[in-house]
């Protein structure tokens, strides 16, 4: 099933405002000790790696925008398939450090299309 690539574009940026919002409002602390909100977070990182990996197989050259979206895709996949492996700090930092950066490329790449 191949799908418009804007929907992948848009279903990403979805999943990285719905990761803000899930932790605008706590700490690394909390949100370890939070298993709702870990399961939340770590499910829209799926989404966005599924959505970039679905892109990736519709056209690559939309990805041109995203340096590092090999590693997203990487990422959904430990989570998806290592989730004995999964740490917590390495989520934050990617919730903290990741995606506010993956927000502004996704919104300038939905500008292009």
């Amino acid at each position: 099933m191949q799908r418009d690539p804007l929907v992948c574009v848009e279903d990403a940026l979805m999943a990285c405002l719905l990761i803000q919002e899930f932790t605008s409002s706590i700490n690394y602390d909390s949100f370890s000790d939070d298993s709702r909100t870990k399961a939340a977070v770590e499910r829209q990182f799926e989404i966005i790696g599924e959505a970039l990996n679905r892109i990736k197989q519709i056209d690559e050259t939309i990805l041109a925008g995203i340096s590092n979206w090999r590693q997203i895709i990487g990422f959904r996949n430990v989570i998806a398939h290592g989730y004995d492996v999964i740490e917590d700090k390495v989520v934050w930092d990617a919730v903290i450090n990741d995606i506010p950066v993956l927000t502004g490329q996704l919104q300038g790449i939905l500008k292009e299309i």
